[in-house]
């Protein structure tokens, strides 16, 4: 099971830090996503890192505010967004893939956890 948390309310330019941690003695993905919601919209890729290697893949709307980061000894990903924007506000969705698939399609992934729900103020 995963979990996603640390959403909240912020104002643009700001800051937050999500987690996503995993429940369970062993967690050995191959890869981790964010994946987030915004209002009215469908679901859209954020960023992934490979759990292996730490490769980091990022939408473009997001390189160079957000860093996908793992720790592999607390089962954790985290997803450091930073100068947020009015256009970041969503719901964000942690995901897992077990196996090797492209890493853009919330499709190919296997596991999700419960969102946490992101707002930013203008």
């Amino acid at each position: 099971q995963l979990q996603a948390s640390g959403g909240g309310l912020v104002q643009a330019g700001g800051s937050l830090r999500l987690s996503c941690a995993a429940s369970g003695r062993t967690f050995s993905p191959y890869r981790v996503g964010w994946f987030r919601r915004p209002p009215g919209k469908e679901r859209e890729f954020v960023a992934a890192i490979t759990w292996s290697n730490a490769n980091r893949y990022y939408a473009d709307s997001v390189k160079g505010r957000f860093t996908i980061s793992r720790d592999n000894a607390k089962n954790a990903v985290y997803l450091q967004m930073n100068t947020l924007k009015p256009e970041d506000t969503a719901v964000y969705y942690c995901a897992s893939q077990m196996n090797w698939r492209p890493y853009e399609s919330s499709n190919d992934y296997d596991n999700w956890g419960r969102g946490t729900l992101v707002t930013v103020s203008s």
